[in-house]
């Protein structure tokens, strides 16, 4: 029997020695990586590394001095935030970014902001063509509200629910904009084991049913180790290390760095 051969996946984003300074400040330094198609992909390091600023030059909240960002085959010239969202790529946020105030589904229906395309008039006097695109908005909600198992806090003001909840509403509200790359900046944290192990399926059936790469940065090794397909670490600004998991495990500059001892 001929052995079974695996499917080459496409670069989906190439960073390029990105440099980020603040000030005198080197942030990121230099570093370079991919992301392919289909993948679930890790960062990680300790706190200072550069995690979160790396994140936050891929989605358009800081633009690095140096280097530059491929997406799609494509390089990004400088773009905002909410224009990056539109070219397919959404994220999480360490400190959870919800509307208090508003209900699970009425926060899950603001990451379909980037797909409404009915003017301000037809908004406001919601009719015609503006009231059968809030329907078919509402739909494709409904629908990861079901994917995700919250149907009965729909109608809750996530200002009211509990932290491992909340944070699977803000992963609804990313999943509303239908991106090519999903950004989770720690999606673990806080959370207890039941809720972890929670996250950690929610965040496998987002990349299979929903054909979403995943970038994350997490610091809990054992959920990294678990469900990446390929990690990449940092230290003080720096790349350190790349790979599988079964190679960044054991490379001892990371094991100096950061794990302390191989992990199993």
């Amino acid at each position: 029997m001929e052995p079974e051969t695996v499917p080459q996946r496409d670069v989906l984003m190439e960073v390029r020695n990105i440099t980020l300074r603040f000030g005198g400040v080197t942030a990121i330094e230099d570093i370079s990586f991919d992301i392919l198609e289909g993948e679930v992909r890790a960062i990680i390091g300790p706190n200072g590394a550069g995690k979160s600023s790396m994140l936050n030059v891929i989605n358009g909240f800081y633009h690095p001095q140096e280097g530059e960002i491929w997406f799609r085959g494509e390089k990004r010239k400088a773009m905002k935030p909410h224009e990056i969202a539109r070219h397919g790529i959404a994220r999480t946020f360490q400190n959870i970014a919800l509307f208090r105030g508003m209900t699970t589904l009425d926060n899950i229906m603001t990451g379909r902001l980037t797909k409404m395309h009915r003017n301000m008039f037809w908004q406001a006097i919601w009719r015609g063509p503006a009231e059968r695109e809030e329907v078919e908005h509402r739909e494709v909600v409904e629908r990861i509200i079901d994917f995700l198992e919250i149907q009965h806090i729909r109608k809750t003001p996530v200002g009211r629910l509990p932290y491992g909840l909340q944070k699977r509403v803000e992963l609804g509200r990313a999943l509303a904009a239908e991106p090519k790359l999903l950004l989770l900046d720690e999606p673990m944290a806080g959370m207890n084991i039941e809720e972890k192990e929670d996250m950690c399926r929610f965040i496998l059936d987002v990349n299979d049913e929903f054909g979403a790469t995943i970038a994350l940065i997490e610091h809990d090794m054992g959920v990294v180790m678990d469900i990446s397909d390929r990690v990449v670490v940092l230290d003080y600004g720096r790349k350190i290390g790349d790979g599988t998991p079964d190679v960044v495990r054991n490379d001892q500059t990371v094991i100096d760095a950061y794990l302390g001892v191989a992990h199993e």
